[in-house]
């Protein structure tokens, strides 16, 4: 996604096919060698000798080979190079047996290799001092000398305008010619050979094939063996125990002398005053004698003894019996013991060892800081033989990439890297097994040391306390070796997971967001549905209201129709009896009416009559009226 991550990616991660087979090739090469044998032994070299050398060597039997060299049985040109760089030739001389010998020349037949049994040799040329005499090992120097040669080509001209450049021997030399010229340079060539010490049979002289020449130098060739020695100065090599040689010769003397005065040192004695022991009487009749006085002394540390003599004088030998302290040695042996510390301290100083860095228990008064300080230092005053170490296994490396067109070309060899690599690797190095020049990039990762690996530590979990970074992640980076790339990968990590986090904060919101919009819609449709609930509710309380009114008002209805009709017969029968009534109470009126009529009419008639008779008023009030 970023630059950043794309070159972490392309360093820690992405490899070619042919980077991951060569990785394979080397890995397993040394691991077949035991490379870590072999290391330990040069290292042990370069600080007890000064120098460490490591030969890659190929055989038919064997293939890449990587050998541990002795330099005390190495021969070299003059150089003051600490790297070898310059030297032209170099030798070394192995005790090796006659199967070894076979197995290395196999075109040796067995009239030669009886031949060689039967010739004594010379067992000064290898120092085994602690050996035996073994009539079936022979003294063989193997060597490299560096030399050049022409490398020579032919510019043909062709019909077409074009060129064509042909390679001949190095003594090719035509007559000029219009067709073609002749174009030639020196470039460094390397012979190889091995030969009986002592014996005319010289056992190999060739030319080297597969010659290792650098990518950025094809003039320049490099020798099989790799020689280094950090402090050489004008040929001559200084190593750390030579520097140590002196103080520790001083320090064996020393204790020798330790040793003589300890031998020397008598315990601590009594003095016994004989005539003081013969004035104390134990007042049982006997004497104080010698015997008794030193029993009680030893015994229980205490005296008897007088003050005063029989005679009533004063006793000089009050104490009887008095302590010896010699003290035999013991000034010489604490001036030896300051003299051993003087000696191992300058040991310290000339060899850059001090006491922070040899485990040695360090001053209560100093700081921690200073105790770093000088654990680093020593480590600055030994980083030349580190240096060394690494300068000779990435030479080794490299050799041994450069030599892998030497295994491909047989069957047997081929079969083994087949099994070893596999078919995939192994058809990926075939590839470019006739590319002599092709040079390969090959660095060393160094370890980092327990302060280093602390520090990243401290970091790694100050970023999981923070949660900046994830648990695979932390263990991702303590993977990685190198520190500078873990550290990388570490702030890559926080950025990644700080842009997750903020991309999980926002998706985080967006859900709650949502999750709050769906919790407001079902909050406003739940009250939808509460309301709706609620009217429906109330429209069916208001629906039974409403049914229980109509009933009421049906019940009421037919209450009353039962009433009116009631009423209306009550009504009815009531206006019947008052028409009725009326009716009686018309006709009792008419009645009367008629009779009044009649009366009247009858009082009429009799009033007329009366006039007519003129007979006295009649009172009508009178009931015969």
């Amino acid at each position: 996604e970023t630059e950043e991550e794309l070159e972490i990616h392309m360093q820690l991660d992405y490899k070619q096919s042919i980077e991951i087979a060569e990785e394979e090739l080397i890995e397993n090469t040394l691991a077949k060698n035991k490379y870590d044998l072999t290391r330990a032994r040069f290292n042990r070299d370069l600080v007890v000798l000064g120098i460490g050398a490591v030969k890659t060597s190929w055989n038919k039997s064997e293939g890449i080979v990587v050998d541990y060299v002795d330099p005390a049985n190495l021969v070299w040109s003059y150089t003051e190079d600490p790297n070898f760089e310059d030297i032209y030739y170099v030798g070394e001389v192995k005790n090796i047996s006659l199967p070894e010998l076979k197995k290395e020349f196999p075109e040796l037949t067995t009239q030669q290799l009886e031949q060689i049994q039967k010739f004594p040799g010379n067992t000064n040329y290898t120092r085994n001092w602690t050996g035996k005499d073994n009539n079936n090992t022979v003294q063989v120097l193997y060597f490299e000398y560096k030399t050049y040669m022409d490398q020579v080509y032919k510019i043909k001209y062709t019909e077409n305008g074009l060129e064509k450049a042909l390679e001949k021997p190095d003594f090719f030399n035509p007559p000029p010619s219009d067709n073609f010229d002749k174009v030639s340079r020196s470039i460094e060539v390397l012979y190889s050979g091995a030969k009986i010490l002592g014996h005319d049979i010289m056992l190999d002289w060739k030319i080297a094939e597969n010659m290792t020449r650098p990518y950025s130098n094809t003039v320049k060739v490099n020798m099989n063996y790799q020689l280094v020695a950090p402090h050489m100065y004008k040929g001559r090599i200084e190593s750390t125990v030579e520097r140590m040689i002196g103080f520790a010769d001083m320090i064996q003397l020393t204790s020798l002398k330790l040793q003589q005065v300890l031998s020397r040192v008598v315990p601590d004695g009594v003095f016994m005053d004989v005539d003081g022991l013969a004035e104390v009487d134990l007042g049982n009749g006997t004497n104080y004698n010698p015997a008794e006085a030193l029993n009680m002394y030893f015994q229980t540390g205490s005296i008897v003894g007088r003050s005063m003599t029989q005679d009533g004088d004063i006793n000089q030998g009050k104490v009887p019996i008095q302590e010896l302290n010699t003290s035999s040695g013991g000034q010489k042996i604490n001036s030896l013991i300051s003299t051993y510390e003087y000696y191992l301290k300058m040991i310290r100083d000339v060899t850059g060892l001090n006491e922070a860095r040899d485990g040695t228990m360090p001053d209560k008064q100093s700081l921690v800081g200073l105790q770093k300080l000088a654990a680093a230092n020593s480590n600055v005053a030994t980083r030349h033989i580190l240096n060394a170490s690494l300068f000779l296994t990435l030479r080794a490396c490299e050799n041994i990439s450069l030599r892998v067109a030497d295994s491909i070309q047989f069957d047997l060899l081929r079969e083994s890297l087949i099994d070893s690599i596999s078919l995939y690797n192994v058809k990926t190095l075939e590839e470019i097994q006739n590319l002599h020049l092709y040079d390969f990039g090959i660095y060393l990762e160094i370890e980092p040391d327990e302060e280093a690996k602390a520090a990243l530590e401290q970091n790694i979990q100050v970023a999981l306390q923070q949660q900046s970074i994830s648990l695979p992640d932390a263990i991702e980076i303590r993977e990685i070796k190198n520190l500078k790339l873990a550290n990388k990968l570490l702030k890559l990590k926080q950025e990644q997971k700080a842009e997750k986090d903020q991309q999980n904060n926002l998706a985080n919101i967006k859900a709650q967001a949502d999750a709050n919009a769906e919790a407001s819609e079902r909050a406003a449709m739940a009250e939808v549905q509460k309301q709706q609930a609620l009217a429906q509710t109330t429209l069916q309380i208001e629906q039974g209201k409403s049914q229980f009114e109509l009933q009421r008002m049906q019940s009421e209805t037919e209450l009353k129709k039962q009433l009116i009709e009631l009423q209306y017969g009550f009504d009815k029968e009531l206006k019947s009896m008052e028409v009725q009534a009326m009716k009686e109470k018309e006709s009792l009126i008419e009645d009367r009416k008629d009779k009044r009529t009649e009366i009247q009419a009858t009082q009429q008639s009799q009033l007329i009559q009366q006039r007519q008779d003129g007979t006295l008023p009649t009172n009508f009030e009178m009931p015969n009226n």
